[in-house]
């Protein structure tokens, strides 16, 4: 069986009439200033990528925090999974948290745990027996390629090992939602691509919604033009002219959300701060 089938879902095709998975309207936040976020509406479809563009300090990271309910919103609604989050007590919150996979910016990981602890934490904390963690954690890391990783140490893999050891942790619950806040920052172009060949894998092989914040555009360019290839167990090119229809983007600008829409779209926009980003 391969790595792709491994982790792969029945059916990773949602059903056509689902709801969101997520969706906000009218959220605003602020910290003791002017609004980080200000009257956002936007929502994720089953199956669907959301690719978050902006530079930083326009409340990207905030946005994802919101969505999880880390933080909670001055003004608007956010529904996850169907339940209104913005204003539910925290110990109801853990069961909804724990159905979406977060990637970190810096990978978060414990130092003095190893792979296999770190990908297998909330498994552990939970009580599961070690045999059936085990088998997961294999999963999860082949999944992303670092099978070989399961006894190391975080201290000992480079930077994008550890991002992917981080991707790996994210997935190793099947999530109905995945949050990747910069998964490509501060590394070298080479080690960027492999880590967004993952997320099209992970995207493409098990349908999972997903919200992705980055400043790269060569990242979200990537994701629109590429799927991933299950017999070649690689990232390929699109035919010319086609792209991922199920990704999409979104564009912030001092905490308002300007853009809302296809690839096409948006390389057509008149927006002046979209076109001087894009540029």
């Amino acid at each position: 069986m391969s790595n792709a089938a491994a982790l792969a879902p029945s059916n990773p095709t949602p059903p056509p009439d689902a709801g969101p998975v997520v969706a906000l309207r009218d959220v605003s936040i602020s910290f003791d200033g002017p609004p980080v976020l200000q009257d956002v509406t936007f929502s994720v479809a089953p199956g669907e990528t959301r690719i978050l563009l902006g530079p930083a300090g326009v409340g990207k990271s905030v946005l994802l925090k919101l969505v999880i309910g880390l933080l909670r919103p001055q003004n608007g609604s956010i529904v996850l999974f169907g339940e209104e989050i913005s204003r539910m007590p925290e110990e109801k919150l853990f069961p909804l948290r724990s159905r979406a996979g977060i990637v970190f910016q810096e990978s978060a990981l414990f130092d003095s745990l190893s792979v296999r602890d770190n990908v297998g934490y909330q498994w552990i904390q939970e009580g599961a027996p070690d045999e059936e963690i085990d088998q997961r954690v294999r999963e999860a890391l082949s999944f992303v390629g670092l099978a070989e990783t399961f006894s190391l140490y975080p201290p000992s893999l480079s930077g994008g090992m550890r991002r992917r050891v981080a991707i790996a942790r994210a997935l190793i619950h099947n999530p109905e939602l995945i949050l990747y806040d910069s998964p490509t920052g501060g590394l070298d172009p080479v080690t960027s691509t492999t880590i967004i060949e993952l997320i099209v894998k992970q995207r493409d092989v098990k349908a999972t919604p997903s919200v992705l914040v980055t400043h790269r555009l060569q990242d979200a360019f990537t994701l629109c033009n590429h799927r991933f290839d299950p017999e070649q167990d690689r990232m390929v090119p699109l035919p010319a002219g086609q792209t991922n229809a199920n990704t999409t983007f979104l564009m912030l600008e001092e905490g308002r959300l300007i853009f809302d829409g296809s690839l096409d779209d948006l390389l057509h926009t008149d927006d002046k701060f979209v076109r001087e980003f894009l540029e």
